[in-house]
């Protein structure tokens, strides 16, 4: 007899899956707003405020601080309450910090409210993926992660068009309506919670064996196939925060710990350290504030294409090879940014960056909770996240300060991600292992630690 999880993973695909993906990848989308809304505000809020670039800096490097230690324990709290529970949770914790963020009367009050968002951002993304990876069938998981990837795309093109329409119109205050309007996903917090069913490998792992089942049936009538018999899984003892952290590291699991860590902290330095930047970068060299966000704008669309070409090769090339062809892409393109003179040319560089690294982003978000088993999924993911957001800390302030204190130029700086990309694909071709068409139980170590 099967197990449910065996039983998930032959599905065909249906219906049911791509409305998973849709409903996870609006609460992904509007994560990518908030964050794209940081980089558009910048421009106008640096001089509402007279603040120096190292201050924004902080701006940004405080919503990175939340992320870090959102991510780390909504791992852990997706996998005792839930993965819909803690998605909904952070969706509408972020959606108040960004509000609070409006209301900001000082830059102090702006960097606690910028935290605050940061803890609901870095606890959704994680637990996001691993909902929606516990949903897959095998041999279509890759595909359907990488399109929830996509999301990310939209929202940062949502929050190109608030900066462009928004903050320059609005000079005195612009930043304050686009951060109102980051605020509005909160909305959707209701239709979410009604629609968006809770992952049967984890409702399995807790002894929810009959919500387990009612969610199987409704998929297997998605797809028209005739429900078969499955068994249960006997339910684990919960470890503790430390035992879960020590199983990350045991002798089955390090390998695939030590490669995520690393591939984590690289690509969000790499990324955010160009990303949040780029309109200022742009202004600095001669561009106005409405065409730097133009040309933002349009670097973004590239993400569409760099998401959906990752999608299609995720699973046919596997994931190891496409993320480190990724990868060297986008360690190519942030030399050719950075040594781009005219404005067309930082358009042609921009847009191949943002089609490589975002495309490398949708393989690490399906990479990285295939992983982990079912019972350590959410905090392995999660924690991997987290350790990722400390060089979204360091990138935001320190890539102004390389420029003003360090006395580097831009070519110099870019130099820097180009080499953090080159050292991350090392690290995937050496370290990482195929997971492509393999069922997410099969992926676990035979002789991986558990309790029971």
């Amino acid at each position: 007899m099967l197990t449910l999880s065996q039983r998930l993973d032959e599905l065909p695909l249906s219906r049911e899956h791509w409305r998973i993906v849709l409903l996870s990848g609006l609460g992904w989308m509007f994560d990518a707003m908030d964050v794209g809304l940081v980089a558009f505000v910048l421009v106008s809020l640096g001089r509402d405020w007279d603040l120096s670039r190292p201050q924004l800096g902080l701006v940004a490097s405080a919503g990175f601080l939340g992320m870090f230690l959102g991510a780390l324990f909504a791992g852990r709290l997706a996998d005792r309450y839930g993965r819909r529970t803690l998605f909904l949770a952070n969706l509408l914790l972020y959606s108040l910090g960004t509000f609070l963020s409006a209301l900001s009367w000082d830059f102090s009050s702006l960097l606690l409210f910028r935290f605050l968002t940061g803890i609901g951002l870095g606890g959704e993304l994680p637990v996001a993926a691993a909902l929606v990876s516990e949903f897959a069938p095998a041999r279509h998981r890759g595909r359907l992660l990488v399109i929830l990837e996509s999301f990310w795309a939209y929202g940062w093109i949502l929050a190109a068009i608030v900066g462009l329409l928004v903050a320059p119109q609005l000079p005195s205050w612009g930043w304050r309506v686009a951060f109102l309007i980051g605020a509005l996903p909160a909305l959707s917090a209701v239709y979410l919670r009604r629609r968006l069913p809770e992952s049967p490998r984890y409702l399995d792992i807790v002894g929810r064996h009959e919500e387990a089942l009612a969610v199987l049936r409704a998929f297997e009538r998605a797809a028209g196939v005739t429900p078969a018999p499955v068994a249960t899984t006997p339910v684990p003892q919960r470890p503790s925060f430390l035992e879960q952290f020590s199983l990350l590291w045991s002798r089955p699991l390090l390998r695939r710990t030590l490669m995520l860590w690393i591939l984590w902290f690289g690509i969000v330095f790499a990324y955010y350290g160009v990303f949040t930047w780029l309109p200022s970068l742009l202004v600095e060299r001669g561009l106005t504030v409405a065409r730097s966000f133009s040309y933002v704008f349009i670097t973004t669309l590239a993400q569409i294409p760099g998401y959906f070409s990752a999608a299609y090769l995720v699973d046919r090339w596997g994931r190891k090879p496409t993320l480190v062809a990724y990868l060297l892409g986008s360690a190519l393109a942030s030399w050719l940014l950075g040594n781009a003179g005219t404005a067309p040319i930082l358009v042609l560089w921009g847009c191949l960056l943002s089609f490589f690294n975002l495309g490398a982003w949708g393989v690490v978000y399906t990479y990285t909770p295939e992983l982990y088993p079912t019972t350590l999924r959410g905090f392995g993911s999660g924690a991997a996240a987290s350790f990722g957001r400390i060089a979204g800390i360091i990138a935001p302030y320190l890539t102004p300060w390389l420029l003003s204190n360090g006395g580097l130029s831009q070519p110099a700086v870019f130099a820097l991600f180009m080499a953090v990309f080159f050292v991350i694909a090392g690290n995937v071709l050496l370290l990482g292992e195929e997971t492509r068409g393999r069922p997410l139980e099969h992926l676990s170590p035979t002789t991986a630690p558990t309790r029971t």
